[in-house]
């Protein structure tokens, strides 16, 4: 299997495939997380998130949000003003926790000096992955997203449904137990947007815990077991979509939405949390 092998056991004792019990250790541990930039614009304040282990989970919010500052922060590309993250019980900051987590970026950011088969050993490399090994997931990564044809070429020769594949493939070279997916399907048709639903519903199915941002709310109602939606750096509302719809006496994920946004901005209004 690309992720996980079946007799894999967990930090909890749980085997890959097992149901995690209620003390088993989350994917993803937030407390307490606060960024505030340079200029004095606070991201994000006193944040706390639980993933559990195995989640397929969807964070919602408008730009300004802070669901990138939170991703930023996961993958050490921000750095904290105070708090805690712990990967899998690790702190994020260590080099077990960075083996932990696959990020793959909004942003198109593939070397243009490199073949895309080089572009994967390269990158399992910094996860000290021999060359030997990393050759053998390229192969096998670059077949599974219908790449294998393209290996020796540049990722401009590539359309840009196939760079989308690129970077998720890039982002499971390590085999990662977190897989960020930070708005996969931005920008992208209908057709390639439901080969990307199909390769994060197997990776998920394969033992993956998946943290998804996206815009779309039809495909976060479609994905995500929990949904949690961010305002401001805050998380306004959580829970399954069923659960959401009933909460707001909505019948869709996109009046969910509406309702928790208006409801938040009105508490501003008459000087709520802020």
């Amino acid at each position: 299997m690309l992720l996980t092998s079946s007799h894999t056991v967990r930090g909890d004792g749980t085997r890959d495939g097992d149901t995690p019990g209620p003390g088993a250790v989350p994917a993803l541990s937030v407390r307490g997380l606060t960024k505030t930039y340079r200029g004095g614009f606070t991201a994000i304040e006193a944040l706390d998130l639980d993933i559990p282990d195995g989640a397929f989970f969807g964070l919602l919010g408008p730009n300004g949000a802070g669901k990138t500052t939170l991703i930023g922060a996961v993958c050490n590309l921000v750095r904290l003003t105070a708090g805690e993250i712990r990967v899998f019980g690790h702190g994020h900051e260590s080099r077990e926790a960075r083996r932990l987590v696959g990020l793959a970026e909004q942003e198109i950011n593939l070397d243009r000096f490199l073949n895309i088969g080089e572009m994967l050993v390269y990158h399992a490399g910094y996860h000290g992955i021999g060359r030997r090994e990393a050759q053998r997931r390229a192969r096998e990564l670059l077949d599974l997203f219908k790449l294998g044809s393209k290996a020796n070429s540049r990722h401009t020769e590539l359309s840009g449904g196939m760079q989308r594949r690129l970077l998720l493939a890039r982002a499971l070279m390590h085999r990662p137990r977190l897989v960020i997916l930070d708005e996969p399907t931005a920008g992208v048709d209908v057709e390639l947007r439901a080969e990307i639903w199909r390769y994060t519903r197997m990776l998920n199915e394969l033992g993956a815990t998946i943290l998804l941002t996206t815009h779309y709310l039809e495909e976060a109602e479609a994905l995500c077991q929990e949904i949690a939606l961010l305002r401001a750096g805050r998380i306004v509302a959580r829970g399954s979509p069923e659960a959401l719809r009933l909460q707001f006496g909505v019948g869709d994920l996109a009046g969910v939405y509406a309702r928790a946004m208006a409801a938040e901005d009105g508490a501003r209004a008459a000087g709520g949390p802020p």
